[in-house]
Parts: structure tokens; C-alpha cells; sequence
């Protein structure tokens, strides 16, 4: 059996720098939640096709595991590749909640990649694997090169390690989810206009805990997304606790422990 865990993630920071191309453009802090990642598992057994366990309501072809293997196996060409997902199964032993700003489905994904390029002997280039990962979703890349911290921009496949120790993150879970691609598009459609992409480029040379010191620990200022899942989700506004930060789209909150 091989496995691997796939962290979650949570985002420092995150403005919203543009939109191009029917896709928004991000400039963002994503740091590696150390204590909270699901397990995945290559787990011998014959398999008529690609077997995936752990998912009870997300059809395999919309799974982002799924989506990972068959970019792969596009990519590489690798009749191995097909070969050891006859003789194994894919087990996931979920924990990151699904619709919470956590990456929990783009931390799959580059999680399997990982590990499938490893045990199935690949030899491809963390950069080459990023780009197939940048094909899944936008989140992805992060979730290859698996820095404990990194500065994300463009589509979200620009990362550039940052060097500081992973935070103790303290996370609250509301009883809800926010739909991603519903919340950009409340942003796209009643706050992108009002963007200052140039204000925060600082932030990037700043440490995180400088960064949420320099803009008071306000979570509106921190996350362009967040005005946009109140306005999309006004329930969120009652649910957040004091003192702590919202995570991508939402709906989970953290803070940083002493």
C-alpha cells in the first residue's frame, strides 16, 4: 500500500488582481494547515477500470482525483501508469470539508499526482507536474510543490515559495458550505470594479503574521472573496467568530494560535 496525505490549505491573504479570459486573477498567501489533510491510499486489488473509494456524492468523472489521473495518463503516455490502476485501488480517508475555502478537492488532486508520479516512476519535473495540475483547477500547483508557504498569483499557477515556519492554525467550521463559483461571480459582478490590484504587492515580502498585524486582523480587508460570500451567504456574518480570518471562498474561519 502507498499513501500520502493531502493538506489542507488556508489562505493568509487573498485580492482579487483581475479578470481575464473568464477567469479571475488572484494575488494571495497560502499557507499548508499542517494538522488537517485527508489520506490517500494506492491499495492493491483488481480493478476492471479506475477505482476510487472514499466519495459518496461526487460522481468519478467530476472528482478532481479522477480529473488528475486521466491528465496524466494523457500527458505521460504511460501504459504503466494504466497497468497499476488495474492492480490498485483509490482509497481516501476524507477529513477537510468539502465547500470550505480549504482547497480540500485542489489538495486531491495535487496530492495524487504526487504520489502517482513517484510510485509509478514517471520522472516528471515538479514544474511540468504543476502545469498538468493547473489543467484540474487553479489551486493545484500549490498543492504539487506542497511548499509549507508560498505566494500565489496569476490564475493561481504562479508559486513562489515563501520562506517562514508553518503557524499553529486554529480552524472553525460552520454548519454550511459557499459555492465557489458562485461567490466570484457576486464578486465579479458587484465588487471588481472597486479592486486595488497594486495596494497590497507588499504583502508579499511581509511575513503572514506581519501581514494580518498590518491590516488589523480584518477579515474583509484580508479577503476581497469575503464581501462577496456576504453577500451571496448573509447568514456568514452572524456564524464568524471574533478575531478570526476567512479562508478562499469560504465557509471555514482560523486564526493563528500563540
Amino acid at each position: 500500500m502507498y499513501s500520502i496525505k493531502a493538506n489542507a490549505k488556508v489562505n493568509i491573504y487573498l485580492k482579487i488582481t483581475g479578470h481575464k479570459d473568464g477567469y479571475h486573477t488572484l494575488n494571495s498567501r497560502f499557507m499548508r494547515v499542517e494538522n488537517l489533510y485527508d489520506t490517500i491510499s494506492f491499495i492493491p486489488s483488481k480493478c476492471d477500470s479506475f477505482t476510487l473509494e472514499g466519495f459518496d456524492s461526487v460522481e468519478l468523472k467530476n472528482n478532481t482525483i479522477y480529473k488528475a489521473f486521466v491528465a496524466l495518463s494523457d500527458y505521460s503516455g504511460n501504459l504503466e501508469l494504466l497497468e497499476f490502476f488495474y492492480n490498485h485501488k483509490v482509497v481516501v480517508d476524507k477529513q477537510i470539508p468539502t465547500m470550505a475555502g480549504l482547497g480540500g478537492g485542489s489538495s486531491n488532486a495535487g496530492a495524487f499526482l504526487r504520489l502517482a508520479n513517484e510510485v509509478c516512476n514517471l520522472g516528471i519535473s515538479v514544474e511540468k507536474l504543476a502545469k498538468i495540475g493547473s489543467s484540474i483547477g487553479a489551486d493545484v500547483p500549490f498543492f504539487v510543490y506542497n511548499y509549507p508557504s508560498a505566494n500565489v498569483s496569476g490564475y493561481g499557477d504562479i508559486i513562489e515559495h515563501f520562506d517562514e515556519e508553518p503557524l499553529n492554525i486554529e480552524l472553525f467550521f460552520p454548519d454550511m458550505g459557499c459555492d465557489t463559483a458562485l461567490v466570484y461571480k457576486i464578486f465579479k459582478e458587484n465588487l471588481l470594479s472597486s479592486i486595488m490590484p497594486y495596494k497590497y504587492i507588499h504583502w508579499q515580502k511581509m511575513s503572514s503574521v506581519a501581514i494580518i498585524e498590518e491590516a488589523n486582523n480584518d477579515a474583509s480587508e484580508l479577503n476581497d472573496l469575503y464581501r462577496a460570500a456576504l453577500i451571496t451567504y448573509p447568514t456568514l456574518a452572524n456564524i464568524a467568530p471574533k478575531d478570526y480570518l476567512f479562508s478562499g471562498s469560504g465557509s471555514s474561519f482560523f486564526r493563528i494560535k500563540d
